[in-house]
């Protein structure tokens, strides 16, 4: 475990060059997460539900929910915890509780040329440590991502080291197919312990900003643990994903004041650059402008892509732009000409909120 926790610090020095957004269901297999992070200020409420019928005649049905909660933070990190209900992890243990810390410190969204996230948990029923290393990288329609894990032993052994992967196809911008498969390097057999799998079909629900799946897999719960270490029962069920955005609740519902004169960049701050006349990409996607802040020279195009499930605007603040009403999909480029500091909002969702600083060209 030490030599996990010194790879994990070994990630330190790096860092992404935007924000990131969070991962919908549509971009990971069931037991295969690559550590999605949510946007800062967003609290990400996912409910997992499985359940396995018993042989006839009694024909019971046995659940296993998993409720997971996600807050994002800055610096693209994110704590919370999972909460499983009826666990077979560790014996008279079934509630088990998985606290954890992620952070993603480069993504193909911030211009890396892949994705790299890493986990830490604390996991109550196994009483000890459970960490994630992970890689992913999207090649048009198809989403790769690799993972290696290591796991307190609920028994008392040895830490186990789990190995696999995971594959999603969109076949439309509203619906996925995805599978994995990871397996412990050591399984006890005396427990039964198989290959863990899992497949399903993803769909993002048109208009919202929830996705849902439906699955079949051998594992109980949604934690490092239980996402390792496959049974000799198949199961059935659905995980559904509710964001929350804090600024639509606590932020001011109204604009902030018109265009100010351009100033520097806080210390810590992320943005987007670009060289005069070129195009600089941007992004709505989980309810929030990605990147939220654009530094750009005199003569730059941005060009907003709603990667929503719903209509969103691009709207200046002093109404000297506005997309209008952009469908899912849909693009909008603007050119900014004239130096200033350039805050815009979404008219649907009036907490969203962006700001584009214009430098004169040098």
């Amino acid at each position: 475990m030490s030599r996990f926790l010194g790879f994990l610090l070994l990630l330190a020095p790096l860092t992404a060059t935007a924000p990131l957004a969070a991962q919908s269901l549509l971009d990971r297999p069931p037991n295969v997460s690559g550590d999605w992070i949510a946007p800062t200020g967003t609290v990400q409420f996912n409910f997992l539900h499985r359940f396995v019928r018993s042989a006839p005649p009694e024909r019971k049905i046995t659940n296993f929910p998993t409720f997971v909660i996600g807050v994002g933070l800055p610096k693209h990190t994110q704590v919370g915890f999972l909460y499983a209900t009826n666990s077979t992890l560790s014996p008279r243990y079934p509630n088990e509780w998985e606290f954890y810390g992620r952070w993603l410190p480069l993504s193909q969204e911030g211009g890396a040329p892949f994705d790299l996230g890493g986990q830490l948990g604390y996991n109550l029923a196994a009483k000890g440590l459970d960490g994630e290393i992970s890689i992913g990288r999207a090649l048009g329609p198809v989403r790769l991502i690799g993972v290696t894990r290591v796991l307190e032993d609920p028994q008392g052994g040895n830490a186990d080291v789990a190995l696999g992967g995971g594959l999603v196809l969109r076949l439309h911008r509203y619906i996925a197919l995805a599978g994995d498969l990871v397996t412990l390097t050591h399984r006890d057999s005396l427990l039964g312990e198989k290959p863990a799998w899992s497949a399903g079909v993803h769909v993002a629900i048109p208009g919202t900003p929830h996705t849902l799946s439906i699955q079949a897999t051998n594992t109980t719960t949604a934690t490092l643990q239980g996402a390792s270490r496959g049974t000799s029962q198949r199961r059935y069920g659905f995980e559904f994903t509710i964001p929350f955005t804090l600024a639509r609740y606590f932020g001011r519902r109204q604009p902030a004041p018109a265009a100010a004169p351009a100033a520097p960049p806080a210390p810590g701050d992320t943005s987007a650059a670009a060289p005069t006349g070129a195009t600089v990409k941007a992004s709505m996607k989980s309810i929030a402008f990605q990147p939220g802040r654009i530094e750009i020279p005199t003569g730059t195009t941005v060009a907003w892509t709603n990667n929503d499930a719903v209509q969103h605007t691009v709207t200046a603040v002093d109404r000297s732009f506005d997309s209008g009403n952009m469908a899912p999909g849909a693009s909008w480029p603007h050119t900014f000409t004239k130096p200033g500091t350039y805050q815009f909002f979404c008219v649907v969702h009036p907490f969203m909120k962006g700001t584009v600083i214009v430098e004169e060209a040098k």
